[in-house]
């Protein structure tokens, strides 16, 4: 059985479907949601076990309903500028109750049966009477859902410090935790104003990379060590892991590079 993850309207989560021959990655397309239907972007397809009958991951799953139509998209961009407005009464009611909340974004969805605001904070809210006035104004069910300044990142998009689409934009499904040690592990510099995206928190990349550049460290020395060479015993300068060549001095003081072939490399030459 196949299976898509799609990610809901714009900024939606990612939640998990049974999926029909003709849907492929990047295809729009309507679904089943708890209460009505949804739209969202098909943003990776996989093989899966069948759940048992009965299950709770069967019961779990929706449906994809069909691919998104001319028809379809006319009325996401009229849910689209509608959650405009939506969006400035909001924020009037937010500036009337006093709360410490920045609302970031609104959506609609598919068939109008719910709108979600997104809104960032430093501490929690307490927006019941806010959500109760909102009901009595939009006649729907309204959701307040607070997210970080990675998912507001996403919202909004820009250019990476590397020159392209931010990856949360364009590819990347779930924000993964990125710690320091990946960036010292690829030899980065340990200021975070370097290695910090435009949204003030450690580059999303630094976590997908960094199993790559475990991987090519491999039977790399490290930084200081004493190894021995074709020419005798060295001391280990500086070490590339990207093209796995490592610089030594020798007891002479002469430098000698020595290029490490990869596992693949090996396996070759056996």
């Amino acid at each position: 059985m196949k299976m898509a993850l799609i990610r809901l309207r714009e900024s939606g989560q990612v939640i998990t479907c049974k999926i029909e021959e003709g849907i492929n990655i990047n295809d729009y397309v309507i679904i089943e949601a708890d209460r009505g239907t949804d739209y969202g972007e098909v943003v990776e397809i996989n093989e899966a076990d069948e759940p048992a009958k009965g299950s709770s991951d069967e019961a779990s799953l929706k449906n994809i309903l069909r691919k998104v139509s001319p028809e379809d998209l006319k009325h996401i961009k009229e849910n689209e500028q509608d959650a405009k407005e939506a969006m400035r009464q909001c924020s009037r009611k937010i500036g009337e109750y006093k709360l410490a909340m920045k609302l970031v974004d609104a959506e609609y969805s598919f068939d109008r049966k719910k709108i979600v605001f997104y809104f960032t904070s430093e501490s929690r809210v307490d927006f019941r009477e806010l959500v109760k006035d909102l009901a009595k104004v939009f006649k729907i069910r309204i959701e307040m859902r607070q997210i970080g300044v990675r998912d507001e990142a996403r919202l909004f998009g820009g250019i990476g410090p590397c020159g392209q689409a931010l990856c949360c934009v364009r590819f990347l499904k779930n924000f993964e935790p990125v710690n320091m040690k990946m960036a010292k592990a690829q030899r980065l510099p340990l200021n975070s104003g370097k290695i910090s995206g435009i949204c003030g928190r450690l580059m999303c990349c630094l976590f997908y990379e960094f199993k790559t550049y475990k991987d090519l460290a491999k039977g790399l020395p490290r930084e200081g060590e004493t190894i021995e060479t074709s020419q005798g015993k060295g001391k280990v300068i500086s070490v590339n892991i990207l093209k796995r060549i490592v610089f030594a001095e020798l007891e002479d003081g002469r430098m000698e590079k020595i290029v490490y072939l990869d596992s693949a490399e090996e396996k070759k030459q056996e």
